[in-house]
């Protein structure tokens, strides 16, 4: 394969395979994750995911804590299916989900960590999008 580039810690060329490669590990993360995070909205089979809400989403939105799971839910399960289908488009979908999903961790004022582990997952979102070819569908 044509070297794209050189690492200068390594002395050895990227292969246009281990981009292809890193490109498919995001893309599939990044389809498989939410969809099956979305799913769990419904079922609280990992997680009781209204614990993560901070009360001001419900006083913003006047509706049921698991009413806004149902509908983050639904989100993240389109955002996954837009990771799958259309990544350059997608990757950027996620990416804003997960920004507000740090904000809402940060207005509740705990689970810092979690938010944290969000926003390197955002990195991930962003690297897909960067990596994604231009008018990608699959």
């Amino acid at each position: 394969m044509k070297p794209l580039t050189a690492l200068k810690d390594t002395g050895r060329p990227l292969e246009a395979g281990h981009v292809h490669q890193a490109y498919l590990l995001l893309r599939t993360v990044f389809t498989v994750a939410p969809i099956i995070f979305g799913l769990d909205k419904f079922t609280n089979v990992l997680t009781h995911w209204t614990v993560y809400l901070a009360p001001v989403a419900t006083s913003v939105v006047p509706l049921p804590a698991q009413t806004i799971m149902y509908i983050v839910g639904g989100v993240e399960i389109v955002a996954g299916l837009a990771v799958a289908f259309r990544p350059r488009f997608g990757s950027l979908l996620v990416a804003v989900w997960l920004l507000g999903i740090i904000v809402n961790l940060i207005l509740l004022g705990s689970f810092y960590d979690i938010a944290l582990r969000d926003f390197g997952l955002l990195v991930g979102a962003l690297a897909l999008n960067r990596l994604s070819p231009q008018g990608s569908r699959r």
